[in-house]
Order: C-alpha cells, then structure tokens, then sequence
C-alpha cells in the first residue's frame, strides 16, 4: 500500500503519527515543514463561505432573466456549487488574474494565473465537469446545451466585501470544454500614471501627447500587459467637464464617472467600426476604441483623429515601433500615419520582488548585461546622479562603470513564490517627432524606427526595466524574461 505523505510542524510527535496512521488506515510518511508554510496551505483550502453573498437562489429558470451586471449568487447547497465558490475565493484571495478549468482525459486540471504565471491548484474528478461547466454557463447567462461553438460571457461575485467582475470563455477542446474565467477587481486602482511606473522622459512624452488638441496615442503590447488599463489613465489624466469622452469597449472593464462607456455587441451589430461611426455623430471631443482589430476600423479611427478629435486606441504588436508598420498593414496611408499618430506606448508587466527581499551584489554577467543595457545612461560623475536621476525619473541612479551593482531577490515563500508579490509595468514611449514621420512616409522598418527613438532619448523596455531593477522594484532576470522580443 503506498504511503501517504503528511507535513507537519513537529514531525517527532509519535503519538500524533500513529493516531493519524490508524485514522485513515493506511501507512504515512511525514515531512517535516515550517508553521508558516502549513498555515498558508490551510489556509488555501480553507472555504469561508460566509464572505460570498448568499442572498438567494439563482436557478436554471430564473438564471435566463437576470441581467448581466446583476452581482451573481453561487448557491451553496450543492457540491457543484461549493467547488466553484471555492475556487473563485481561492482565485480572489491568492490575486490571481485568470482562472483555466481545463478538461483532460480523466482529469479535470484547475490553474491560476497569479502575477502573469501560470500554476496548477488542484485536479477534480472528471465526473463533475459537466455540471461544473453548466453551472458557469448558467451564471453566465450562456446557453448549457450548446457544446459545439465557443461561448463569451460574464458575471460579478461578491468575495471578502469586494466587488469582482469575472469574463467567461468557454471553448470545446478534445476533451471537453475548456473554461478560462478573468477576473476584474473592482478595487485598488487609482489609474495614475505616476502609480504606474511612468516616470521622467516617457511621463513627459505622454502628457505631451494627451494635451494635444487631435491625433492618436496608441498603447501595444501581448494580451494581458495593462493596455487597457494605461488607456483609462490616459483618460482620467484629461478628464474634465469640459471635455465629452466617448468609449466603446469589449468588454468595458472599469466604470468610470463623467464618461460614456458604450459595450460592444457583435449579437446585434454594435462592432468596434459600427459603434465608431456612431460616436462621432455625438459631438465627442475624446474618443477611445478598445482595440484596434481590423482594417475599418483602423481607418474610421484615423478619420476621427484628422477631423478634430483626440483619439485612444491600443494594438497587439511587440514594441512600440511596431505599429507603424502594423497600420500599414491595415492599409492607412504613410502620410495619413505620420500626420495622426502623437505618441506610442509600449509595454509589459514584470513581477515585483516581495516586501521580503536579500540583497547581494551582480555577479559579472549580469553586470556585463547591465553595462550593455543602460551603461550609456547611467551617471558617469556623482555631480550627474541627481539630474539624470531627475530627467529619467529615477531615484539616485548608480554610476556607470561599476565592477558589479546591488541588485535584490526576494524570499522564496508560500506567500510570495519564487520570491515575487504583485507585478509592475515597463515602459517605452515613442513620441512621434518630425524625423519619425519622415521615416513613416518613407516605409521605414520598425528597426529603424526604434533607433531613431533611441537617439532622440526614447527609453526601451528592456532599458526601463533594467533601471527599475536597479531600483528594487523587479530582478534582472524577470526583466529578460518578458522582454526578449524587445532588445
């Protein structure tokens, strides 16, 4: 009979051990493990379902009448109903962005994504996946017979007093549907640039280019690198009664006083180019498109920016430089490109080292690729700290030339994997300077683009990421990990 393994904070606690082995009738083997790591796994599964809002009972029935921004109630009378509330409030409690319920072929895996990193948190019975998937389907307001076509849906629960809206896609995979829920919290975002990570130069470049009075100002960057949420900072940097602000999103993520946020809605027509022709019929001063997915409405957006509007727009491209040539793909003229576009952001997300940090001197590699990241940038005399640490929005910037720099790691713990604990945001900020439009209007690669950035004074990612971990807001190695497309 195989042995089952037992943490335990006194592992030489005989009688606790052979009490436990007769319980369960089977031979053990014990570990031996901190009180704080076993108070973290007791605390992963443990459910306090007290803190879910169980105000009534959502039926099959009554789950088709209620409408999508009504806070979902997760009936607790049923196992089905119990594994999911736990999962959700372990997702929640453990700041994780999305969850995955994948099927396998006797399995049903759960994962979460926690500070951009994926982790399995527990199998299921492959028994209970249909009633698990119906029952988010049923929340969802989707239809739980259809099993063929992938399905978008949403609802918000209420978990530890806080608000959180959850984006459901189900898609049928070999074996089974797969689930991947995103998780919105409504709280702890202030939407300021400076909270953000922006800073010196690249903050400059972004007031500059919200303050004019047409054009575009574009954010890129992968799937889930904080686009959207840089574009609501945008916004909320230019807010004013003054000023009408017209949205349309898919799906609107955050709701914000003094702006009109239109959801998008393929079921009825309401496209990103549909809805885009109707938003300039309302006199808007501001207008902000969600992304920018097809040719039409790459080109109704560059009609609103030369006829007197300030448009919001992200694209999915590598670096900032790439959307030059990603418009041209979506058939906008060079000229029509140079003459609109005001600023680009780009960016990714890092990990940030936890509160619970060592640390240690770069050993020479990292010191080699520190010089040959950010060298030229750094300080080269102590009378130089200040003002380039001011002009680049760093706080007492090392000298350049060091034979090695201190860097921080954080503690690996249950708390905080691996050492990291929340995520932070790198930066490059393309303004669109009169010798880049030239190099638009003459199809330039990005390549080049990017140089010319560089040597009006652009900061890279990979460079804003290197100086921030001079900081101690991130490690070298987490910045080399999300930005190897962008050296």
């Amino acid at each position: 009979m195989a042995r089952l393994a037992v943490a335990m904070v006194d592992a030489s606690n005989v009688q606790a051990v052979d009490y436990l082995a007769n319980r369960i009738e089977r031979p053990i083997k014990v570990f031996m493990a901190s009180e704080t790591g076993v108070r973290h796994i007791l605390d992963q599964y443990k459910t306090d379902l007290s803190s879910i809002n169980i105000a009534a009972e959502v039926s099959e029935k009554e789950a088709g009448q209620v409408e999508n921004n009504t806070i979902k109630t997760i009936v607790q009378d049923s196992p089905i109903s119990r594994a999911l509330s736990t999962i959700l409030e372990y997702a929640v409690k453990s700041r994780a962005s999305d969850i995955h319920v994948e099927p396998l072929e006797e399995t049903l895996k759960i994962r979460c994504r926690v500070d951009g990193i994926l982790r399995e948190i527990m199998q299921l019975p492959k028994s209970i996946e249909p009633a698990l998937v119906s029952r988010i389907k049923i929340l969802s307001n989707l239809k739980i017979d259809e099993h063929r076509v992938p399905q978008d849906g949403q609802f918000t629960i209420k978990v530890a007093n806080k608000e959180v809206d959850l984006r459901i896609a189900i898609s049928p995979v070999v074996w089974g549907e797969q689930v991947v829920i995103r998780l919105l919290d409504k709280s702890g975002n202030t939407f300021e640039l400076e909270e953000m990570g922006y800073a010196g130069r690249s903050l400059r470049a972004i007031r500059k280019g919200v303050r004019r009075p047409n054009g575009m100002v574009l954010t890129s960057g992968p799937t889930g690198s904080g686009k959207s949420t840089s574009l609501y900072a945008l916004i909320k940097e230019i807010k004013d009664d003054t000023v009408n602000i017209v949205t349309l999103e898919d799906p609107v993520e955050y709701k914000m006083q003094g702006v009109n946020q239109i959801q998008v809605n393929g079921d009825v027509g309401l496209t990103f180019a549909t809805g885009l022709r109707s938003i300039l019929r309302q006199d808007p001063d501001v207008v902000m498109v969600g992304e920018i997915r097809d040719d039409e409405t790459a080109n109704l957006a560059v009609q609103a920016a030369l006829t007197g509007h300030l448009v919001f727009s992200t694209l999915h491209t590598n670096s900032a430089a790439g959307v030059l040539p990603r418009l041209l793909d979506m058939k906008i003229e060079p000229f029509l490109i140079a003459s609109t576009v005001n600023t680009i952001i780009g960016q990714r997300l890092v990990r940030r080292v936890a509160p619970n940090r060592d640390t240690y001197q770069s050993t020479p590699i990292e010191t080699q690729n520190i010089l040959a990241t950010v060298g030229h940038i750094l300080p080269k005399t102590p009378a130089d700290v200040v003002k380039i640490s001011e002009d680049l929005g760093y706080k007492d910037l090392p000298l350049a030339g060091q034979s090695a720099y201190t860097l921080v790691k954080g503690k690996d713990t249950p708390a905080t994997p691996r050492g990291y604990s929340g995520r932070a945001g790198l930066y490059e900020v393309l303004d669109v300077t009169e010798e880049i439009q030239q190099l638009i209007v003459a199809h330039a690669t990005s390549s080049e683009i990017q140089r010319k950035a560089v040597e009006q004074g652009m900061i890279t990612m990979r460079q804003d990421g290197y100086l921030k971990a001079l900081q101690g807001i991130t490690t070298i190695e987490e910045v080399n990990r999300v930005t190897t497309d962008t050296a």
